[in-house]
């Protein structure tokens, strides 16, 4: 089979994401599985290029996994008309210089979200992309992960009936760094680091509600900073600027009531990290990242309000999982395949630049709707408006 290779200019793999789930789990992984198989019978290989601006850093990277191309400058990385697409998972503050700087390029442009900082960078960059005629993406993992795609699955099926509404919970706790090393990093705590859970978070749940259920109209949302003090990587304390929690409502298309609660200062006691339960006229159902279960209308038990007595169902057990039927393959690299066809082969990709404007835009009126103390309505966007 005939073997195409394609350049990746990688930039960002110095941190947590871009490194583990974008280059180990992802294009390593593709390489390691022998590539991407095109609908023509030949296959495409990744060839990544490592950019940061630490050199140790981006060279220990390379070195530790085999790889020959790195450097430190980004620009002279354009300058290669080899290398057609460009990743950015670096801080969301510079991203919107760098991804300009690709699309001057002539680069495909694929990124991690947020897209940017303010839905007006992010509809800057979506209009440029788009007038540049470049192929774009945004990474919208969740929706490839197994849980969703069984909830999707049971949606497909007509298992719910019509949907009433949901309920979702998020987040676990993250330590202050002082008795225990913090698990994320502080500029995640500092507002005027781009931090916070609000544009961290709600740019999944846009996408999350709208690709799996309905259209988001009005959202209602309370923030919080729970944890006023927390402890930088040198061990030094810092007061945390950005939000660490917050407690959403959304109204979707459909008459659908949602309420997801996003925190970095809660104890989990649920089955996942996060949970999202799904009620309908004819069943209901509870997705978590991998698991799924449901509990249909004609199963559900018939519970009786006597706080006097012991309870004496076992509410867990009266729920069925929804079988794999298939194999999960990891959420990110999935979605980096459909990018690459998508480059190589104009196969569909649905997640533009659009789509995550539309996530920075959700964010953006939360925040909104926090400081007024108001629901606040969310309107269609489109390039042409």
């Amino acid at each position: 089979m005939r073997e195409r290779r394609v350049g990746i200019i990688m930039n960002g793999v110095t941190g947590r994401m871009g490194l583990n789930q974008h280059l180990i789990r992802s294009i390593l992984a593709i390489r390691g599985q022998g590539g991407v198989a095109l609908s023509d019978g030949s296959i495409l290989m990744p060839d990544p290029i490592l950019v940061g601006r630490n050199q140790d850093k981006i060279k220990a990277i390379a070195d530790a996994h085999g790889l020959s191309r790195w450097s430190t400058d980004l620009v002279g990385c354009f300058d290669n008309p080899e290398d057609t697409i460009y990743f950015d998972a670096g801080s969301t503050g510079i991203r919107e210089q760098n991804v300009l700087g690709a699309i001057a390029a002539g680069k495909h442009v694929y990124c991690e979200k947020p897209l940017s900082t303010s839905f007006q960078s992010a509809m800057k960059l979506a209009t440029a992309a788009d007038k540049a005629s470049v192929k774009h993406g945004v990474v919208q993992d969740k929706l490839f992960l197994p849980g969703i795609r069984k909830l999707r699955r049971l949606i497909d099926a007509g298992f719910f009936g019509r949907i009433l509404s949901l309920r979702g919970e998020f987040g676990y706790w993250v330590f202050e760094g002082d008795l225990q090393p913090a698990q994320r990093p502080s500029w995640n705590y500092r507002k005027e680091d781009d931090g916070g859970i609000i544009l961290d978070m709600f740019c999944h749940w846009q996408y999350v509600l709208e690709q799996t259920f309905s259209a988001i109209q009005s959202v209602s949302c309370t923030g919080a900073t729970h944890i006023p003090q927390r402890f930088d990587e040198a061990g030094k304390p810092y007061t945390c600027t950005a939000d660490d929690a917050a407690y959403g409502m959304f109204e979707l298309k459909g008459g659908i009531f949602a309420q997801i609660n996003s925190s970095w200062a809660t104890r989990v006691y649920r089955d996942e990290l996060f949970s999202l339960q799904v009620d309908g006229t004819e069943g209901s159902a509870v997705a978590g990242l991998r698991e799924c279960k449901v509990q249909h209308r004609v199963n559900t038990p018939r519970p009786t309000w006597n706080p006097d007595l012991p309870n004496s169902f076992q509410f867990r057990d009266q729920w069925t999982a929804v079988p794999d039927n298939t194999e999960f393959d990891n959420a990110f690299k999935v979605q980096w395949e459909m990018f690459l066809r998508h480059v190589a082969a104009d196969a569909p990709f649905p997640h533009t630049f659009l789509d995550g404007a539309r996530g920075v835009q959700l964010a953006e009126l939360a925040q909104a709707s926090w400081r007024e103390r108001r629901w606040v309505d969310v309107p269609e966007i489109s390039l042409d408006a």
